[in-house]
């Protein structure tokens, strides 16, 4: 076979590597507008991915963390896999409740942001009602629904995220005049305030204020205005732990936790958190192999999931955690600076204020389980046991990645 057979085919194969480079170049577009849902790989898996390993991760610690439960009065007829069957029932409520979510626009969300917001409100006030909310440990959180207890402050902190990223874009053409950009948000946080305080739910409170002033930042409020909202919001919770005997008697314990008038008393769970992360050391007791969730440390599988982390795993587990609330908190802002970069100003924000709750409360409740901050009332998302944090949590990373999907047929040339 002589050379010049071989021209023929070596222009074939030229012609056609030519025309795969030309089709692989052309624009894919994914057409939301439609009604249809984007491609599978039109959204963020290794979030999803991280999502998944945090849920699955937290289901062996409520088991681990809840087996011995039975073995008190209260809960002498339930079986060992009572918490962890109500945890998997929760879960799987909120991922079905989630990709309903992630099928609506965002457009809906901006356009009823304030109406969703005022519904939170009325549930905050209904569940303060003697005939309606729940009490227990002396609060008065929680509404009965059967299936699960629910808790209102929990989708007020997804609906503060939804209802000021929305204030922020009506309002941002007065947004450097103090009292008709801020004053409005400010009297809609103290509302809310006020009434988580009635619950009481301190904890919830500071994550909402939190929220609120994060996005207010974030819309372009000015520094001067900034700093005068953070001062007024700083000087509001010393007035209040300064008033209130209980708050400002955890601050004392908390500074003083090994003292015998609190370690038996107001300090109790923090130094037994304390020691359960001391007994864990580097690689861990063992999974399954707490000695502090046989009843010495309360709430071992609610607010003090992370001790348990840390005696069962040691330190490793504890890094491994705080990796993936680091880079899933972190993923979340790039999404949201993602839409804001393609005018999705309402998208941008509310998923920066999502972003700045999962980060805010991940670093709160890893605060009091390690003794840096006071106890507060506040679970560790995504993991600890808790429907309807479970529920809310799955909810809120839905309206994530639906932000993302739009994002993604926005710059493949569709339509959001």
């Amino acid at each position: 076979m002589t050379i010049a057979s071989l021209t023929p085919m070596a222009a074939l194969r030229g012609w056609w590597s030519a025309r795969k480079e030309r089709r692989s170049a052309l624009p894919v577009r994914d057409r939301l507008d439609a009604g249809r849902p984007a491609r599978v790989l039109s959204f963020d898996q290794p979030l999803l991915a991280v999502v998944g390993a945090l849920l699955a991760f937290g289901m062996v610690m409520v088991y681990s963390a809840s087996v011995a439960m039975h073995d008190t009065p209260r809960f002498a007829n339930v079986p060992t896999t009572f918490f962890l069957t109500r945890h998997l029932l929760s879960i799987a409520i909120g991922l079905v409740t989630a990709l309903a979510v992630v099928q609506v626009p965002i457009a809906f969300w901006e356009k009823y942001a304030s109406w969703i917001f005022l519904i939170s409100i009325l549930l905050l006030v209904a569940v303060l009602l003697p005939f309606v909310g729940k009490v227990v440990n002396n609060s008065r959180r929680w509404i009965p629904l059967g299936i699960m207890n629910f808790q209102p402050s929990e989708l007020a902190k997804l609906t503060i995220a939804m209802y000021a990223a929305s204030y922020m874009v009506r309002k941002m053409d007065v947004k450097e005049n103090f009292f008709r950009a801020v004053w409005p948000m400010v009297v809609a946080v103290a509302f809310v305030g006020a009434l988580l305080l009635r619950q009481p739910d301190m904890g919830a409170f500071i994550v909402i204020a939190t929220i609120a002033m994060g996005i207010l930042f974030l819309g372009g409020v000015n520094g001067r205005m900034f700093l005068l909202i953070a001062t007024v919001i700083v000087a509001t919770f010393a007035l209040i732990i300064a008033f209130d005997d209980l708050r400002r008697g955890r601050i004392l314990a908390y500074l003083d936790p090994w003292n015998p008038k609190y370690a038996q008393g107001k300090a109790y769970q923090l130094t037994h958190s304390l020691i359960a992360f001391g007994r864990g050391q580097i690689f861990g007791q063992g999974l399954g192999a707490s000695v502090e969730k046989l009843h010495y440390l309360p709430e071992a599988h609610t607010d003090f999931l992370l001790a348990v982390i840390g005696e069962e795993l040691g330190f490793v587990g504890v890094a491994v955690v705080i990796a993936l609330f680091f880079w899933l908190t972190r993923r979340i802002f790039a999404i949201g600076r993602q839409a804001i970069a393609l005018d999705r100003i309402f998208a941008g924000l509310m998923t920066q204020g999502l972003g700045l709750w999962l980060g805010a409360q991940t670093f709160i409740n890893m605060g009091v389980n390690l003794g840096v901050l006071p106890t507060k009332g506040l679970t560790l998302p995504l993991m600890s046991y808790g429907g309807s944090a479970i529920l809310i949590n799955l909810i809120s990373l839905a309206l994530v990645v639906r932000v993302d999907i739009e994002n993604r047929a926005l710059m493949r040339g569709g339509r959001a």
